[in-house]
C-alpha cells in the first residue's frame, strides 16, 4: 500500500527482456534503496514491484508481461525518469490517499495551461474508468496522488504546484505522452457492493442489510 506522495525521482538505467514478454528493470533510487531489501515493494510510476536484488543505489524488479501491456512501463528507456515511492508504514501520515500501486489504465496527456503559482494539465482516461473519476475526489497520476480539478466525458484536468511540477515526472509531461491512472479503490468497492445490493444478490462474502450488517 502507497499514499501518492512520491519520495524520490530515480532513473531507468537497465531494461532487459526476458523469458516470454516480460522484462527485468534497474532503477536508480539512492533514497528508496537506503533501506530496500530483497522482496521489498516500490512503486515506479505508480505500478508497484517488488525488489529483486539492491546494489549500489540500484534496484531491479521483474516486470510481468500483463504489467507492460496495463501500464505504460513499457514505453520506458534507459535514462528515463520515475517517480519512486516506498510502501507506506503502519503509523506514517497519509498524506495522500490510499493507493494500492495496481494501474487501472493508461491515460494520455491533453494539454497544459500554465498559471502564475500552479499549472493545470489536462488528461483522458479510458472509457470505462470515467465513472470512477469525480471532481475534487482522488486520483493517482504516474504515482502522483492528486485533487480532480474537473471531469469530462472522458478527460478530466487537476492542477500541480510548483514542487509537483519540479519533483515529480509531471513536470517534464508533454501532450500526448502517456500516464499511468489509477482510481480510487473506495470507488470501487462501492460499486460493487451497490451493484450486488440493487441486483438483489449479496455477491461473493458479503453480508445482507437482512443479516443485521449495517
Amino acid at each position: 500500500m502507497f499514499t501518492g506522495i512520491i519520495e524520490e525521482l530515480g532513473e531507468i538505467v537497465r531494461v532487459t527482456a526476458t523469458a516470454g514478454d516480460s522484462a527485468l528493470i534497474g532503477v536508480r533510487g539512492p533514497l528508496v534503496t537506503s533501506d530496500a531489501r530483497h522482496g521489498d515493494s516500490i512503486a515506479v510510476n505508480g505500478v508497484c514491484l517488488t525488489v529483486v536484488e539492491v546494489a549500489d543505489g540500484v534496484f531491479t524488479a521483474d516486470v510481468m508481461g500483463e504489467t507492460l501491456r496495463r501500464s505504460a512501463l513499457g514505453a520506458l528507456s534507459v535514462g528515463d525518469p520515475v517517480n519512486l515511492e516506498r510502501a507506506a508504514a503502519l503509523g506514517s501520515r497519509l498524506g495522500g490517499h490510499l493507493v494500492q500501486g495496481h494501474v487501472d489504465g493508461v491515460g494520455e496527456v491533453i494539454s497544459r495551461e500554465p498559471a502564475e503559482q500552479w499549472e493545470t494539465v489536462r488528461f483522458r482516461l479510458p472509457a470505462a474508468l470515467s465513472r470512477y473519476v469525480v471532481e475534487k475526489g482522488s486520483i493517482t497520476i504516474d504515482g502522483v496522488s492528486l485533487t480532480v480539478a474537473e471531469v469530462g466525458a472522458d478527460e478530466f484536468a487537476v492542477g500541480l504546484i510548483p514542487t509537483t511540477l519540479k519533483l515529480t515526472t509531471l513536470g517534464a509531461k508533454s501532450a500526448g505522452d502517456p500516464v499511468n491512472l489509477e482510481v480510487d479503490v473506495l470507488a470501487k468497492y462501492v460499486e460493487r457492493l451497490l451493484g450486488d445490493r440493487l441486483a438483489g444478490t449479496d455477491g461473493p462474502g458479503v453480508a445482507s442489510i437482512t443479516d443485521g450488517v449495517a
